[in-house]
């Protein structure tokens, strides 16, 4: 197994063109690491630096012990799954699987020749390994369940096949280090969900260092033991999938991870005896005595952002929706499991964006609640969290 350590690594492509901006980052023996941020963060960027694909203009990369940043490609013992699949069109899926290790082991017949005329030891040991190809081949294919695709070519398998062929072309290799560049993007919802599963099993059996590129969350916390939340070139969070989830540090992580999006809420922070609350358009959400007790440094009466995801609002059905705390249900989203209603809390409901919030909450499927119904809300508050005006910054992420 094998680490991958970058030190203050920055990639310029034009003067005012900075793709990625000082990052530091540390993937462990073994670990399945996810980068995940929006297109143009600078995720895949990283990889293909990683992967030797791209030039560092600044800083260092390390794969193990070893400087690799003018090490070639081939020379890193790094595997790297695309997004568009690259099998070789003329080439059988066997052909394809195989076409890394023959060009390892002993590259072009004439080469061949050479080295049994040259080094004869040398040559016997190539010819070895060679004979060990094909069982390596089928040995990865039937664990990827392609065992009897080895004699189609590429454009006779459908988007899911050939992407089990890229990973097979990549495992079969048994290198250091996997890299993947968002391998799931073409496939429809079930196949990837189908795929993430066999990376997942894939991990357990390797135990294999692997760096996962996705702008897809669920992808994220599905298969990542951490997860590198970038935005920008720069990294703005790293976790595990529950850290970044529930303890987000900026307003960007906690808007980008979770389906449905958290809610946000514009107000400010009120002080009312000892007890410090959340006021805005409708709302009036008292803060617990932890999260108060963090937010000492804030100040009173200032305007803050509040974040709140669906499953920690709670609503019942009632029979006004007028006061604090009380609203309508404008839409309904049934999808299966649950429900996501979608509420407009405040005074005036006419669409005056100061005068009205709007809130999604998530309730069983089979709850007695339609649209146009009047609810009572509740909060979870040991589940909120309030950022800053400005920065973004979450003012209580440290409550642990």
């Amino acid at each position: 197994m094998t680490s991958v350590s970058l030190a203050s690594v920055s990639k310029v492509f034009a003067p005012d063109v900075k793709a990625v901006n000082n990052l530091s980052l540390h993937i462990n023996d073994g670990e399945f690491l996810v980068l995940l941020g929006p297109s143009g963060c600078g995720k895949s960027t990283t990889l293909r630096m990683i992967a030797g694909l791209e030039d560092v203009t600044e800083g260092e990369i390390r794969i193990g012990d070893r400087i690799v940043n003018d090490v070639a490609p081939k020379d890193r013992d790094i595997a790297m799954v695309f997004q568009n699949y690259a099998l070789y069109p003329h080439m059988s899926v066997y052909k394809n699987m195989a076409f890394g290790l023959e060009l390892r082991y002993g590259g072009n017949s004439l080469h061949r020749i050479w080295k049994r005329l040259t080094s004869p030891t040398e040559a016997a040991n190539v010819a070895a390994k060679r004979r060990g190809i094909r069982e390596a081949v089928r040995q990865t294919a039937q664990a990827l369940r392609i065992e009897h695709l080895l004699d189609r070519m590429p454009r006779q398998l459908s988007g899911g096949e050939r992407q089990r062929v890229a990973l097979g072309r990549a495992i079969v290799r048994q290198p250091a280090v996997f890299l993947f560049d968002e391998p799931l993007s073409n496939l429809d919802a079930k196949l990837r969900m189908e795929t993430r599963r066999e990376l997942n099993e894939l991990h357990q059996r390797l135990s294999t260092t692997m760096i996962y590129v996705t702008h897809d969350q669920t992808e994220a916390m599905t298969l990542g033991e951490r997860i590198v939340v970038m935005k920008d070139g720069e990294i703005q969070q790293i976790g595990s999938p529950m850290e970044v989830y529930d303890r987000p540090k900026t307003r960007f992580v906690a808007g980008f991870i979770g389906s449905p999006p958290m809610n946000f809420v514009s107000g400010r922070l009120a002080a009312d005896a000892d007890e410090l609350s959340f006021v805005a358009a409708g709302l009036k959400i008292e803060i617990d005595q932890k999260q108060t007790q963090l937010l000492a440094a804030v100040g009173n009466e200032q305007t803050v952002e509040l974040g709140v995801r669906a499953e920690d609002v709670m609503v019942e059905k009632c029979e006004t929706d007028s006061g604090v705390n009380f609203g309508s249900v404008s839409l309904v989203e049934l999808l299966g499991d649950c429900k996501l209603l979608h509420l407009l809390v405040g005074p005036d409901r006419s669409g005056a964006q100061n005068e009205v919030t709007k809130l999604v909450c998530r309730v069983e499927s089979r709850a007695d609640i339609a649209r146009g119904d009047a609810v009572r809300l509740r909060f979870k508050a040991e589940n909120l969290h309030l950022f800053d005006d400005n920065s973004g910054a979450n003012l209580i992420a440290d409550r642990g």
